[in-house]
């Protein structure tokens, strides 16, 4: 398969060409009935004459291309309705009656504070053109309405406020928050790239607006992208704002499979600068050897790194309802537990030869040993709650 895509330097273009290229390349192979041949880009900066030859050749044209900030409102008109109507102009005059995946807005609805709006017109005249050259050639008409979007590839401080937001909060920059009440539909890239693969391989789904609302009917005009996310401008913020704290460890947010704050998460991290990538431990050494916290969540617990030095003990002490998984990574080790008031002791002699979790059972002091006399023991540890030191659930006790 052919595929055009104009406004591929965009953002929404930029993700869509990396993805199908990793299907061209087969490095997704996640989808078996998309085969790729060839690419065909357009941008601003193409020469003008490919797009006839691309519409020639194409099988299906993804058009992204369009213009939501100008200079001046006439550009509305030529980036988003004139392109459209030279687009269709050229696949007509080639005979190409190939499907057409428009990317509009839902300011084309022109509801409520999107009337009167002219990027919401040019839109919405740019939608009409294509539906008008599906009804002369047969051709099939994917107009996609969509609201706002979010993700890698974004551009800062142009059309989204949530890579503005997530540049400015990596930076540790001050951010502004014009009305918290202000609620948001928010779409994430990757959701989309995944919906217009769909569409690719024919599947679809449908919808009709009630003003600017989508409502999904098997028999709808529109195409429509599920998976968008209702937030407020203040939570947004508020969000994004916890990212951005730590207090030595790595504090990860609950990120539950398909919530908004995994991808939001994400997106965050797309933004900060390389050399923010890295995150520097307080690690707490005594003579023993080291203890360090290396990653937090809320709920589900922490991750820790202890080393131990040559002949050392550690532990000898027991919990009410913590629990813990000690894994040796490096060295031999002698895991010894005892469940309070009882007498009989287990062992474990384990090594990171191969790794093993041994747990730490609630009601049962426990200790760690390093075997050997020369070398250092290396265990990760993960607990089911981070160490809150008002209320440490810690109570000494040698095995």
């Amino acid at each position: 398969m052919k595929l055009l895509i104009t406004g591929a330097k965009g953002f929404v273009g930029k993700n869509l060409t990396q993805n199908l290229k990793n299907i061209r390349d087969g490095k997704n192979r996640a989808r078996p009935l998309i085969t790729v041949d060839r690419i065909y880009t357009y941008d601003t900066d193409s020469d003008p004459g490919m797009l006839s030859e691309y519409c020639a050749d194409c099988d299906f044209v993804f058009h992204l291309a369009g213009v939501n900030r100008p200079k001046d409102d006439s550009e509305f008109v030529s980036g988003n309705v004139d392109l459209t109507a030279r687009l269709l102009s050229l696949l007509r005059g080639h005979g190409n009656t190939c499907p057409v995946l428009l990317s509009s807005s839902v300011q084309a609805t022109l509801a409520g504070r999107y009337a009167g709006s002219p990027y919401g017109e040019s839109k919405a005249a740019a939608e009409e053109l294509v539906f008008r050259h599906a009804r002369q050639t047969g051709a099939k008409a994917l107009v996609f309405r969509l609201p706002n979007l979010f993700g890698k590839w974004g551009r800062p401080g142009y059309n989204s406020v949530v890579a503005t937001f997530c540049c400015q909060l990596s930076r540790n920059q001050p951010i502004t928050v014009s009305d918290p009440g202000a609620e948001l539909e928010l779409l994430y890239i990757d959701d989309l790239i995944e919906t217009f693969l769909d569409a690719l391989e024919g599947k679809t789904e449908r919808c009709d607006f009630v003003g600017a609302k989508a409502v999904p009917s098997p028999d709808g005009r529109y195409c429509f992208a599920p998976g968008a996310h209702r937030v407020t401008l203040g939570e947004l913020a508020g969000t994004l704002q916890s990212f951005a704290q730590g207090d030595g460890a790595v504090v990860l947010p609950e990120m539950p499979e398909g919530s908004f704050v995994k991808k939001l998460y994400s997106a965050y991290l797309s933004y900060i600068p390389p050399e923010a990538a890295v995150s520097a431990f307080l690690p707490n050494v005594d003579g023993r050897g080291s203890f360090t916290e290396l990653v937090k969540t809320a709920s589900c617990g922490q991750f820790s790194v202890n080393v131990s030095n040559p002949g050392v003990t550690k532990g000898q002490h027991w919990h009410n309802s913590k629990w813990e998984l000690f894994i040796v990574v490096s060295g031999e080790a002698l895991i010894r537990q005892r469940a309070v008031g009882s007498n009989e002791v287990f062992e474990f002699r384990v090594s990171g030869d191969p790794p093993k979790a041994v747990r730490m059972l609630p009601g049962y002091t426990h200790s760690i040993e390093n075997l050997s006399a020369t070398e250092k023991l290396v265990t990760l540890m993960w607990a089911n709650e981070p160490f809150d030191p008002r209320r440490p659930d810690t109570y000494s006790e040698p095995v």
